[in-house]
C-alpha cells in the first residue's frame, strides 16, 4: 500500500491563487452594477500579474514533484506559465472596447478567461494521464462558453457548437489513447510510464495503438491537418476577443501537452521514431494546406486561422527532431507566435468599433493614410508572420528549420521553406492594402490609452526580438535542458 504524503502547495501556489481570486471575483461582480464593471477588470488584471510575479519569485532551475507525483513544477512550466498569464493580460486588455460594445463585457467573459487561463497552468505542470486531461478539458469548456458568449449572434453560436463537438471527438481521442497506454503500461504517471517503456515492460502492440489515438488528439487539439477543420470556422464565428484568445494562449499550453505526453512519457528511443514519422505527415499536410488555403481567403480572420494551421506545422518541425536544441526552437516559436498573434488580432480589435467589424481584408485598406504607426506596426507582424528579417518571425522559422535540418529531415525542410515562400503573399497582400490602396473607411482610430502603449509594446517587441533573438533562445533551451 502507497504512503500518502502531504503535497507541497507551495509549489501549486500559483494556481491556488488564480482558483481563490476566482471565486472572489465571482462573488464580487454579482454585486457590482455595470457602470462599476471595470473593477471586474482590474481584479481580473491584478490576479494575472500577480500570478505571474508568483511563479517568477517562486522560479528556480530545479524539478520538484508533488501531490504523489502528479504535478511537477520546472524551468519549462514556469516560463510558459508566465507567458500564458501576460498572454491572457494582453488580450483582455486589447478586448476592453470591444467587448463593451458587443454587449460581452461582463463577468463571466473575465471569470472564464481566468478559469481557461488555470487549465492551462494545469496542463503546463501535469505529471499524470489525468491532470492533463484536467486541465485540457478545463481549458477547453471554458473556450466553448466563451465563443457563444454572444447569444444574438448566430454565426457565434454556430461557431460554438463545432468547436464543442469537434473538441469532444478529440477529448474522445485523447482518453481512448490514454487508456491504451495505461492497459500497456499499468500506469498513468508520465515519469513511470516512460520508465515501463524503457525496461521492455510494456505491450509493444497496445502502445502503438494507443499512440495513434494521442496524436490523433493532439492534432486535433493544435489544429493540425487533417484535424484542422473546426479551426477557420471559429476563428470566424467567435467574438474577435476570443479569437485571440483561442489563437494564442493555449498554444503554449498544447505544447507542453506535447512535451509531457510525447517527449517525456511515450520520448524513449524505439516509440520516438513511430510519433516522429506520424508528425512528419501532420506537418507537411498543415504547411501545404495552410499556406495554399490562405491565398484565397477575403477575411482577415479566416486568413489568420489558415496561417496559424500552417505555424503548427513549423512548431511540429522542432518537435520531431527529437532533439533538446529542436524542443527549445518550438517552444521558442510557440512564444513567437504569441507575440505575433496578440498583435496581429489585437489590431483588428483595434480598429473594429460599435456597429462594424473590421475583419475583413479591405478594412484595412489605405491604414497608412489613417494611421501611420498603426500601419507600421501591422507591417512589422505580417513580415514577422512571413518570416522576412529583420523581425523575430524570421529567427522563429530558422530555429526549428535548423533543427529539422540537425536531424536529417533535409526533404522537409526544402518543403518547410518552399510553402513559406508562398505564405508570404499573402502576408505581403495585405502590407500592399494598408500602403497603396485608398482608404474606404476615414473613422478615427482612439483606443485607451493603455491599449495605445501595449500595442506599441507589442509591435517594436516584434522587432526588438529579431535584432536580439539570443536571449529568449537561451531561456527557452535552458528551460527544456533543465527540465528533461
Amino acid at each position: 500500500m502507497m504512503e500518502s504524503e502531504i503535497p507541497d502547495f507551495l509549489l501549486a501556489a500559483p494556481e491556488i491563487f488564480v482558483l481563490t481570486m476566482v471565486c472572489v471575483i465571482l462573488i464580487v461582480d454579482l454585486f457590482l452594477p455595470d457602470r462599476l464593471r471595470v473593477w471586474t477588470y482590474i481584479l481580473t488584471q491584478i490576479t494575472l500579474i500577480a500570478t505571474a510575479g508568483i511563479i517568477l519569485v517562486a522560479s528556480g532551475e530545479d524539478v520538484a514533484y508533488t501531490f504523489n507525483g502528479m504535478f511537477v513544477g520546472d524551468p519549462m512550466a514556469d516560463v510558459l506559465k508566465i507567458a500564458v498569464c501576460l498572454s491572457v493580460a494582453v488580450m483582455l486588455a486589447y478586448s476592453r472596447s470591444y467587448a463593451s460594445f458587443r454587449g460581452i463585457y461582463r463577468g463571466e467573459f473575465f471569470v472564464l478567461s481566468l478559469f481557461a487561463t488555470l487549465g492551462m497552468m494545469v496542463m503546463i505542470s501535469a505529471n499524470h494521464f489525468l491532470v492533463l486531461y484536467l486541465g485540457l478539458e478545463l481549458m477547453s469548456l471554458s473556450l466553448y462558453a466563451m465563443v457563444a458568449l454572444q447569444r444574438d449572434s448566430g454565426t457565434s453560436t454556430e461557431a460554438a457548437m463545432k468547436y464543442f463537438v469537434l473538441g469532444a471527438l478529440a477529448s474522445g481521442m485523447l482518453l481512448y489513447g490514454m487508456s491504451m497506454i495505461y492497459g500497456a503500461t499499468g500506469s498513468l504517471e508520465v515519469t513511470q510510464v516512460a520508465q515501463r517503456i524503457a525496461d521492455g515492460d510494456a505491450i509493444p502492440t497496445i502502445l502503438i495503438f494507443g499512440l495513434v489515438f494521442v496524436v490523433a488528439g493532439i492534432g486535433f487539439k493544435l489544429g493540425a491537418v487533417p484535424f484542422h477543420m473546426w479551426v477557420p470556422d471559429v476563428y470566424h464565428g467567435a467574438p474577435t476577443a476570443v479569437t485571440l484568445l483561442i489563437g494564442t494562449a493555449p498554444k503554449l499550453a498544447s505544447f507542453a501537452f506535447i512535451m509531457r505526453m510525447l517527449v517525456e512519457a511515450l520520448g524513449v528511443q524505439q516509440l520516438m521514431v513511430e510519433w516522429q514519422q506520424m508528425l512528419v505527415i501532420l506537418a507537411v499536410g498543415s504547411l501545404a494546406l495552410g499556406n495554399v488555403t490562405a491565398i484565397a481567403q477575403t477575411n482577415l480572420k479566416r486568413m489568420l486561422a489558415y496561417s496559424t494551421i500552417s505555424h503548427m506545422g513549423f512548431l511540429l518541425l522542432g518537435i520531431l527532431s527529437g532533439t533538446i536544441e529542436g524542443f527549445g526552437a518550438a517552444m521558442f516559436y510557440s512564444i513567437v507566435y504569441v507575440v505575433m498573434g496578440l498583435g496581429t488580432f489585437g489590431m483588428i480589435l483595434l480598429l473594429s468599433r460599435d456597429g462594424f467589424e473590421a475583419e475583413n481584408l479591405e478594412d484595412f485598406k489605405g491604414l497608412n493614410q489613417r494611421n501611420p504607426w498603426y500601419a507600421f506596426i501591422m507591417l512589422l507582424l505580417m513580415f514577422s508572420m512571413a518570416g522576412i528579417p529583420p523581425t523575430v518571425g524570421f529567427w522563429a522559422k530558422l530555429f526549428v528549420l535548423q533543427a529539422a535540418l540537425s536531424a536529417g529531415y533535409i526533404w522537409l525542410v526544402v518543403t518547410a521553406v518552399l510553402f513559406s515562400l508562398v505564405g508570404a503573399f499573402y502576408y505581403l497582400r495585405l502590407v500592399k492594402i494598408m500602403y497603396f490602396d485608398a482608404p474606404t473607411d476615414m473613422h478615427a482610430i482612439e483606443p485607451y490609452a493603455d491599449v495605445r502603449a501595449l500595442m506599441s509594446v507589442n509591435g517594436l517587441a516584434i522587432i526588438g526580438l529579431g535584432l536580439a533573438p539570443g536571449a529568449l533562445l537561451a531561456i527557452c533551451q535552458r528551460a527544456i535542458q533543465l527540465s528533461l
